[in-house]
């Protein structure tokens, strides 16, 4: 019988696939449980295409945490889904990067085998969405993490343009600290208009 809810779905697997192509498989059906009937494949398609996603499928916020929490929960070796997070997210969904923002807060960095804000700008090489990147960041902060310090952001920045840009982000979420990168704040390379709108109201705070 077809499974008819998440739930249903999960307790048909005792653990997470141990063959990378069936795993990526599996959390794609996954994904598939819980999207509100409303949801047209014309406007997810919208979205994927205007979000740079290769899919979005919709799927809300307590079935993606319930995905999370199996995973999590059914496999015991945390190393095993380290090393898989980077597959997930080069498969570029929108899901795949709300699933490898969740596993990466709740996992330690000892789980990770690293800190997992380098984590997250290593998977990031190329633009990545504001959406995604502070909507990571913020479960970050809400499973327990802190923000880098200065030393750190201003390292980061000196990396790449997107790095920079996506440090500008990170520093919007603890504003108060926007005093200790000027520089930042002021020669970053331009961006879309949500990042220089958030780039002007940092900027208010210096003048």
């Amino acid at each position: 019988m077809k499974p008819t809810s998440l739930d249903d779905y999960l307790d048909g697997f005792p653990s997470f696939p141990k063959r990378r192509r069936k795993r990526l498989s599996f959390l794609r059906q996954a994904y598939t449980y819980g999207v509100p009937g409303m949801i047209t494949k014309s406007m997810t398609d919208r979205l994927a295409s205007s979000g740079h996603y290769t899919f979005h499928i919709g799927t809300p916020d307590p079935e993606m945490r319930r995905i999370a929490s199996w995973m999590l929960t059914n496999e015991d070796d945390r190393l095993k889904i380290a090393k898989f997070i980077p597959k997930i997210w080069k498969r570029g969904g929108r899901e795949d990067m709300k699933l490898v923002g969740l596993l990466l807060a709740n996992m330690s960095n000892e789980e990770l085998g690293e800190n997992a804000w380098t984590i997250l700008l290593q998977l990031i090489q190329d633009r990545v969405s504001i959406e995604v990147f502070l909507e990571t960041a913020e479960e970050f902060l809400r499973g327990g993490r802190t923000i880098p310090d200065d030393a750190w952001i201003r390292d980061a920045a000196m990396q790449s343009t997107v790095w920079a840009q996506l440090m500008v982000l990170l520093l919007s979420l603890d504003e108060e600290r926007a005093e200790q990168h000027a520089t930042l704040l002021n020669e970053t390379p331009k961006g879309g208009e949500l990042f220089e709108r958030i780039r002007q109201r940092l900027l208010q705070r210096l003048s």
